[in-house]
C-alpha cells in the first residue's frame, strides 16, 4: 500500500510537471529600462550614457536581452558574430528628440548627429520630425552603411 501511495505521487508530480513546461510561456519583447551609466554595450563595452541614441536587441526566441550604445554597434555586431536570429530580433532605440523606446525597423534616421560611436544615425518615430533638408534612411539603408563603415 505505501508504495502504491508513493507511485501516485511520484505520477502526480510528473504529470505537473509536463503540464507546467507543456505552458505556453510567452516571451517579453518590449523595450526596458537601461540602468544609464552602468550597462555596458555588448559589442565595444562601453557605457550607455546618451539617452538619445542607445538600442537594444532582443533575442526572440527565448528573450535575452542585449544593449547597445549606438545603433551601429548593434547591426556590426550581429554581423561580427554571424547571429543566427538577427534578421527576427527584435530592436528597439531611442527617439532621438524624445528619448522614447520605438522600433528600429520602422523608424526613420536622420544621418546629421553626433553619437556615441559616431555613426550619425538619429531615430524618429516620425518622418516629419526631421529637419527640412536633412536626408532620411530607413533601418535597411542604416544597415548598409553602417557594414560599409564597419569594415
Amino acid at each position: 500500500m505505501k508504495n502504491a501511495s508513493v507511485l501516485l505521487s511520484a505520477l502526480g508530480m510528473i504529470a505537473s510537471l509536463v503540464l507546467f513546461l507543456g505552458c505556453d510561456t510567452k516571451i517579453d519583447l518590449s523595450a526596458k529600462p537601461v540602468h544609464w551609466d552602468r550597462d555596458m554595450c555588448e559589442r565595444c563595452k562601453m557605457v550607455l550614457s546618451d539617452r538619445k541614441f542607445s538600442a537594444q536587441a532582443i533575442n526572440p526566441h527565448n528573450g535575452r536581452r542585449y544593449v547597445f550604445d549606438d545603433i551601429g554597434c548593434v547591426v556590426l555586431w550581429f554581423k561580427e558574430n554571424k547571429i543566427a536570429w538577427s534578421e527576427e530580433a527584435v530592436i528597439w532605440v531611442n527617439d532621438a528628440r524624445t528619448g522614447a523606446w520605438i522600433d528600429a525597423r520602422k523608424a526613420f534616421y536622420d544621418t546629421e548627429n553626433i553619437t556615441p560611436m559616431a555613426y550619425g544615425f538619429g531615430a524618429h518615430l516620425h518622418k516629419e520630425e526631421i529637419r527640412e533638408g536633412q536626408e532620411i534612411v530607413d533601418f535597411t539603408e542604416l544597415t548598409r552603411r553602417v557594414i560599409q563603415i564597419g569594415k
